[in-house]
Parts: structure tokens; C-alpha cells; sequence
């Protein structure tokens, strides 16, 4: 188990890094857009480039960040009911959830993407706006951003059997911010009791 704990390390290096790099895209999305807006206005001129560069910027940080997002559980769930389930039992739909939804679905994504990179390449296909940017680019991160998540999933479902079996310290819901939250709520909801508790009167004797 060491060792698969050690390549899980080398993955979540790997993705985290991927993330942090990729986020920067954002700013220059914003400042891409900034300057298209200016430019637009004050010399009232733009061009169909400027605007698929933000595109690309936007699709490259919600594609390529998906894995760093999953190493800190920050992906959207519907806790409503897996909440009120032992940490037992939600482990084992971890398991479960990684080996038959998610690991499937990006392994289909992955291999049914790169052909439809690969032609796109091949027949070096240009943006239909005039003006526009090549397609193929932005084309390959798709099989990139799930070839990444597929590896990722792989490294949290070594993760969660290592938490199963005692071998990797649990954190709550995998960490992130909304680990952090839920811990604050439960920290706040104990303190509550106990101040409702100390604040009862004591019930005189009959």
C-alpha cells in the first residue's frame, strides 16, 4: 500500500501543480477582455480572435482545473442524504462512485475525444468567424482534461481504500473548503448544545 500511496503523492503533485498554473488563465481571460472592451470603445474596432481567446482561456481552466477541484472535493455533491450516512458507508460509495461512474466516464471521454481531435488537426480546421483562431487547439483539451481526471480518480480511490484500511489519516469530506465549512458548522453546532445544556435550569426536587 506504500506504494500505490506514493504514485497517489506523485498524481496529486502532478494535477495540483496542472490547477495552480492553469488558474492564471483566469486573470488572463479577464485582462484579454479588458483590453477587447477598450479597444472596441475607443477605437471602435475589435476582432473575433480576441474574442475566442477568452473562450479558449475560460474552457482551459474549466477543463485542466476539474482534477486539482477533485483532489480538494470541491466538485458539486448532493449531500443531502449522504450526510446523514456513517463514514463507512459513505467511503464505500466513494469506492463504488470512482470504480463504476467516474473512472468510466472519463476513460469513454478520453478515447472518444482524441479522434475528434486528430481529424480536426488533420484537416487543420479554422474557426467559421472571420478572422477567428484555429479549432484544433482548444479541441485537445479535451482528451487532455479527462486523461487527467481518469488519473486523478485513480489516485483518490487509492486514497479512500488506504482511509478504509487504516493506512491514510481521514480528513473531513477529503478536505477543501467545504470541509472546512462543515467542520466549522459541526464545531458550532456542539458548542450550541453544550450552551444549551449549561444554560438549564435545575430541575427542583418534588
Amino acid at each position: 500500500m506504500k506504494g500505490l500511496l506514493k504514485i497517489s503523492r506523485a498524481i496529486d503533485g502532478f494535477n495540483g501543480w496542472i490547477g495552480r498554473m492553469v488558474a492564471w488563465a483566469v486573470l488572463a481571460a479577464v485582462l484579454v477582455s479588458t483590453a477587447n472592451a477598450i479597444v472596441r470603445k475607443v477605437f471602435d474596432t475589435s476582432s473575433n480572435a480576441w474574442l475566442e481567446i477568452q473562450w479558449i482561456l475560460f474552457g482551459a481552466v474549466f477543463l485542466l482545473c476539474s482534477a486539482w477541484t477533485l483532489i480538494a472535493n470541491e466538485h458539486i455533491r448532493i449531500d443531502i442524504v449522504n450526510s446523514l450516512l456513517p463514514k463507512a458507508v459513505r467511503n464505500w460509495i466513494d469506492v463504488f462512485g470512482h470504480i463504476f461512474f467516474l473512472f468510466p466516464v472519463c476513460l469513454v471521454m478520453a478515447l472518444t475525444s482524441w479522434p475528434f481531435f486528430v481529424r480536426s488537426l488533420l484537416q487543420n480546421e479554422q474557426s467559421t468567424n472571420a478572422g477567428g483562431l484555429p479549432v484544433y487547439p482548444p479541441k485537445l483539451l479535451i482528451p487532455l482534461a479527462f486523461t487527467f481526471l481518469a488519473i486523478q480518480a485513480f489516485s483518490e480511490l487509492i486514497k479512500r481504500v488506504a482511509i478504509m484500511r487504516g493506512d491514510l489519516a481521514d480528513t473531513a469530506s477529503g478536505g477543501g473548503q467545504h470541509a472546512a465549512a462543515e467542520a466549522e458548522a459541526e464545531r458550532l453546532l456542539q458548542a450550541a448544545r453544550e450552551a444549551t445544556l449549561t444554560a438549564q435550569p435545575d430541575t427542583p426536587g418534588r
